[in-house]
C-alpha cells in the first residue's frame, strides 16, 4: 500500500464520521519558494487524493503565511534592491514589492503569484488562505484573547518541551502574541503590562514608541508559531498536515503545539507526517537543504524546464515522506526519466504491482498524457543532429524507433534546456581546426583508417546502413582481419575513439554512424583530410595550447627513496579488506579546509561520501564522473566536520605529486577488486 493511502486510513479511522476531511499545508513567501518547500504541499496533496480514492470528501486548504516577520533578505533580493534591510522584522504583506518589472502590490504578493502559476502545471486545486486577511480582519480574535488568558499554561507547556530551565521571573513575562508597531511596522514591541480580563495590554518599541493595545478591536498582531499553528488546526478542523524533519523531532514544533491544541484550544491535533529535506545533485555544486530566503534555490517553475510535471511529482509519490532524494541537473536526472517510463509503462501495459500502480496514479495530471519517448536517446540525437526536427525524426526512424515530434515535442524542449545549461559537456560540438596532435600519434594503420573513412565519406552514396557496416570494416581491412579475429574488436573500438578525438576533442560520444550520418558532412570532413600541411590558423591554435600548458606546467622533484616492502600479512588479513570500483557523482570544497574535498560517490548500491586531501591537485571538473578504487569497510571518521565512509587509492610520491588511481568506465560501481 501506497504511503499516502496508509495515512489517509488512519485520518478515516481516527474520525470515520467526519463529512469532509482537511490536509492543509503552509509556506512563508520569504522568497521564491523552492522545490524543497513543494514536499509540504505534494504530501497533503498525495493524501487527499488517496482520501476521494477511497470515497471520501476532502479538500486540501493551503497558507499563505505572508504575516510572518521577514527574517533576512534573499540573495536575489538584494541584488535588485539593496536597501531592503530595513523593513526585517515587518510581516512579508507590508514589505514592498523589490521588482520594478512586477505589479505586485507588495512583496509576499510577488513571490505568492510566482508559485501559484506553476502550481496550475501541476493540475492541483487548493483552497487559499492569507494569514495577514485573517488576523487583520479579526477572524482569529476570540482565539487571540483564549491564548492571553490562557498565557500561564501556554507557558508551562512550552517550559515542558524545552531542555533548560525557566529563569525567574520569566512566567510572569511571558506574553503569546506580538504586536506589530504602528510607527515602525516592525514586531520589536514588548507588552509591559495586560489588563485583568487580558483585552487591553499597553507596550512600547524598540523604536521609541509606546501605546495601549485593545485585542477587542486591534488586530495588528500574531500569535507566536507553535500556538499560531495549533490555533488554526482549531479553526479550519485540519485533519492531516505534514512538517519538516525539524519539526517531527521529539519535543519539537509538532510535539510542542499538539498539547497546546489539545489543552488550550480543546482540538484533538490532527495527524502530523514529517518528512526529509530535498537536495540538488549537480556534479559537484553544493547541495543540501534549500532555502526559500537564501538566494540558492530552485522553485518548481525552473525546474519545470527540465522535468515533465508528472516526473517531479512521480519522484515525491515515490519516496516516502521521511526518505531524501535529489534533483538532479546532473545526468542523473536521465535515469530519473528512464525509472519513471519504465514504471509508466508497467501501469500501461498492465504488469505492475498495486504499489506502483498508486505511484503512478497520484503522480498524473488532468488532461496530459506522458509519452515515454526515452530522454536519454533524445538528449543524444538531439545533440548529435542540432535539435533539428525533421532531421530528429528521421535519425528515429531510421534507428527503428519512428518517434513523430507530437510524441516527443514535451520533452524535447527539456532535453535542450538541461543540456545548454545543465551539462555542456555533454554537448557535442565539433572541432574548429584538424587535430594535429592527435593525428600525429596514430601509428601507420591508424591514419590508413582515417584517410580510409575520409574518402568514403566524401564519395556519400551510402545509407545509414552502408556506413555503420563500413565503420567496423575498415579496422578490419586494412589489418586484414577477419570476424572471429579476437583483436578486431579492440581495433574498431580504438578507431571509433581516434574519430571521436579529431572531430570533438572526446574519446566517447553518440552512436558513430548516427552522429556522421546527421550531420552535413561538409562541417566535419575537412577535419578528417590530412592530405595537406598545417595552416597559419592551426599552428597558431597549438602555440596558444602550448603557452597555456607551460604556465600551468607543474615542477615536482626528484622520487622518494624506495620504502621497504611491509611486514607480510596472511591472505585471510587483505582479504577483510573491501575494495570497490565507486563513481565519483559530487565533488565539493569543504569550508575552512585547504587541503580537503568532499567527494560523494556511488557505490553501486547507494550513495557515501569520503573526505579526501587531494585538492591541491585536481579540480572538481577533473574528478567528477571518474571512477576510482575506495576501501569501501574502513571505519568511518570525522575529517573537517565531515564523515568520511572509506578512503580513496591514491599513489603519492616527489616525482609526481599525489595521483588517483581512476579506473576504465567500463568496470561497473560495486565491483570488487581482487
Amino acid at each position: 500500500m501506497h504511503w499516502a493511502e496508509v495515512i489517509a486510513q488512519k485520518i478515516i479511522q481516527k474520525n470515520p464520521d467526519k463529512e469532509e476531511y482537511v490536509c492543509a499545508a503552509g509556506i512563508s513567501p520569504s522568497g521564491s519558494i523552492h522545490i524543497g518547500n513543494f514536499r509540504d504541499i505534494a504530501t497533503s496533496y498525495f493524501v487527499a487524493k488517496s482520501l476521494r480514492k477511497m470515497g471520501k470528501k476532502a479538500k486540501l486548504l493551503f497558507s499563505w503565511d505572508e504575516f510572518d516577520r521577514m527574517r533576512k533578505v534573499p540573495v536575489n533580493v538584494a541584488k535588485v534592491n539593496g536597501d531592503m534591510e530595513k523593513y526585517i522584522g515587518c510581516p512579508y504583506v507590508d514589505v514592498p514589492n523589490p521588482f520594478k518589472d512586477s505589479d505586485a502590490k507588495n512583496y509576499a504578493e510577488y513571490f505568492e503569484r510566482e508559485f501559484e502559476e506553476s502550481l496550475k502545471k501541476f493540475g492541483i486545486q487548493m483552497e487559499f488562505r492569507h494569514q495577514a486577511e485573517m488576523y487583520r480582519s479579526g477572524k482569529y480574535k476570540d482565539m487571540v484573547l483564549l491564548a492571553l488568558k490562557k498565557r500561564g499554561e501556554i507557558f508551562d507547556i512550552i517550559d515542558s518541551h524545552r531542555t533548560q530551565e525557566a529563569q525567574e521571573g520569566e512566567r510572569e513575562a511571558y506574553y503569546p502574541v506580538s504586536i506589530y508597531c504602528p510607527k515602525c511596522g516592525r514586531d520589536t514591541t514588548k507588552i509591559e503590562s495586560l489588563s485583568d480580563d487580558c483585552t487591553k495590554a499597553e507596550y512600547s518599541c524598540k523604536c521609541g514608541f509606546s501605546g495601549s493595545f485593545d485585542f477587542t478591536k486591534d488586530f495588528n498582531c500574531k500569535l507566536a508559531w507553535k500556538i499560531d499553528w495549533p490555533m488554526r488546526w482549531c479553526y479550519e478542523g485540519v485533519d492531516f498536515e505534514p512538517g519538516g524533519k525539524d519539526h517531527a523531532s521529539i519535543n519539537g514544533s509538532y510535539d510542542t503545539s499538539k498539547h497546546i491544541s489539545k489543552q488550550i484550544f480543546g482540538y484533538d491535533a490532527p495527524i502530523f507526517q514529517g518528512y526529509e529535506f530535498i537536495g540538488i545533485s549537480d556534479s559537484g555544486a553544493s547541495t543540501g537543504k534549500m532555502s526559500g530566503s537564501s538566494g540558492l534555490n530552485l522553485t518548481p517553475e525552473t525546474l519545470l524546464k527540465l522535468y515533465q510535471p508528472e516526473v517531479l511529482l512521480w519522484l515525491y509519490s515515490r519516496n516516502e515522506p521521511l526518505k531524501a532524494f535529489n534533483f538532479c541537473l546532473d545526468d542523473g536526472i536521465l535515469r530519473q526519466y528512464f525509472e519513471f517510463d519504465k514504471m509508466y509503462s508497467d501501469v500501461k501495459n498492465g504488469t505492475a504491482n498495486e504499489l506502483t500502480k498508486s505511484i503512478i496514479e497520484l503522480a498524473s495530471v488532468d488532461g496530459r498524457e506522458p509519452n515515454p519517448v526515452p530522454m536519454g536517446l533524445i538528449v543524444q540525437l538531439g545533440s548529435v543532429v542540432n535539435f533539428n526536427l525533421k532531421m530528429l525524426e528521421l535519425v528515429f526512424e531510421k534507428i527503428g524507433t519512428p518517434f513523430k515530434y507530437e510524441e516527443f515535442k514535451d520533452r524535447l524542449e527539456r532535453a535542450k534546456y538541461w543540456l545548454e545549461k545543465c551539462s555542456p559537456k555533454d554537448m557535442n560540438k565539433l572541432r574548429t581546426t584538424r587535430n594535429w596532435e592527435v593525428y600525429d600519434a596514430l601509428d601507420e594503420n591508424e591514419k590508413q583508417e582515417i584517410s580510409q573513412l575520409f574518402a568514403y565519406l566524401t564519395n556519400g552514396g551510402y545509407d545509414l546502413n552502408d556506413l555503420q557496416t563500413e565503420l567496423y570494416a575498415i579496422p578490419k581491412r586494412i589489418r586484414g582481419l577477419t570476424a572471429e579475429d579476437k583483436q578486431l574488436k579492440a581495433f574498431q573500438g580504438a578507431f571509433f575513439k581516434n574519430v571521436y578525438r579529431l572531430l570533438i576533442d572526446k574519446e566517447r560520444g553518440p552512436r558513430l554512424y548516427l552522429f556522421l550520418y546527421a550531420i552535413d558532412p561538409s562541417n566535419y570532413l575537412p577535419l578528417l583530410d590530412f592530405s595537406y600541411p598545417k595552416t597559419k590558423e592551426e599552428e597558431d591554435a597549438e602555440n596558444a595550447v602550448e603557452e597555456v600548458l607551460e604556465e600551468n606546467k607543474v615542477e615536482y622533484g626528484e622520487p622518494d627513496p624506495v620504502a621497504p616492502i611491509k611486514d607480510e600479512v596472511e591472505l585471510e588479513t587483505f582479504e577483510k579488506i573491501d575494495l570497490r570500483v565507486c563513481k565519483i557523482l559530487k565533488c565539493q570544497e569543504i569550508r575552512k579546509s585547504h587541503n580537503c574535498y568532499k567527494l560523494t560517490l556511488f557505490d553501486g548500491e547507494g550513495e557515501r561520501v569520503i573526505v579526501s586531501s587531494i585538492k591541491h591537485y585536481y579540480k572538481p571538473e577533473e574528478l567528477v564522473g571518474k571512477k576510482i578504487i575506495v576501501v569501501a569497510n574502513l571505519k568511518p571518521v570525522r575529517i573537517t566536520g565531515v564523515t568520511s565512509n572509506g578512503m580513496l587509492v591514491a599513489a603519492t610520491n616527489n616525482a609526481c605529486g599525489c595521483q588517483v588511481v581512476f579506473v576504465d568506465d567500463i568496470v561497473p560501481e560495486g565491483t570488487q577488486i581482487k
